[in-house]
């Protein structure tokens, strides 16, 4: 039986439903948040009502904000999404694709939302091993919005709650995370992490995060579900 309010930052792609199952398996209530941003890969927010559904939530929210209005990103402005880097062009410097303070707006609306929620537990699905060098996906980013947290809001000042940031996934690899999810039965053909997807949906097979993707099953010994357009499908 579920005990404590918990709030999922849910995406729709592989980590953050992997996160979401996990704070399932962990007995919170769950109410999930995701966000139409301006991201080109709106797709996305499909996929997330679509796991919010299949994992079941008590609520999910979908929050309107515009980081198109400060661009700045291959995900938020008229700018190429790379395709086709190889591993040491993906783990050389920080990408295009990174949208600024992104993950910091997004847990700040989490924690304005726990609080209402009378809740102290934020769940990210961030991930500091099989990544694409986003600087607000590594452990010293949550230590530091956790300390925030506690410095910022009512229950962290009146001392009645601690806020705690979990992050599960920030030392796992791909192949990790997907056999975890595995194994809390996720669907990953619900899911979607392509960043620049084709008007039906399908993954374009050659971004970053397709890639990552991939070589995650790959690794796993899983089959890959992910539907990729026609002219993309890996060999």
């Amino acid at each position: 039986m579920a005990t404590r309010n918990a709030v999922v930052l849910l995406s729709g792609g592989l980590d953050s439903s992997t996160t979401l199952a996990i704070a399932k398996e962990q007995r919170f209530r769950l109410y999930a948040l995701s966000f139409r941003y301006g991201q080109r890969h709106q797709v996305e927010l499909q996929a997330a009502t679509r796991i919010a559904q299949a994992i079941g939530v008590e609520e999910h929210r979908i929050i309107d904000i515009d980081l198109r209005a400060f661009g700045g990103s291959a995900l938020t402005s008229d700018i190429d999404v790379p395709k086709g880097r190889n591993p040491n062009e993906m783990s050389d410097g920080i990408p295009i694709t990174y949208v600024p303070a992104r993950n910091t707006i997004f847990l700040s609306y989490a924690l304005a939302w726990a609080e209402v929620l009378k809740s102290s537990d934020i769940f990210i699905g961030v991930n500091a091993i099989d990544y694409s060098g986003y600087p607000d996906c590594r452990p010293e980013f949550i230590q530091a919005f956790q300390t925030l947290a506690n410095l910022a809001t009512k229950a962290g000042v009146e001392g009645t709650a601690a806020i705690m940031i979990h992050a599960p996934l920030v030392d796992l690899t791909k192949a990790e995370i997907i056999k975890k999810g595995i194994a809390l039965g996720i669907d990953y053909s619900l899911t979607s992490s392509c960043y620049d997807p084709s008007a039906l949906g399908e993954a374009c097979g050659s971004c970053d995060s397709c890639q990552l993707r991939r070589k995650g099953f790959e690794e796993a010994g899983v089959a890959d579900p992910t539907r990729y357009c026609v002219s993309q499908v890996p060999a």
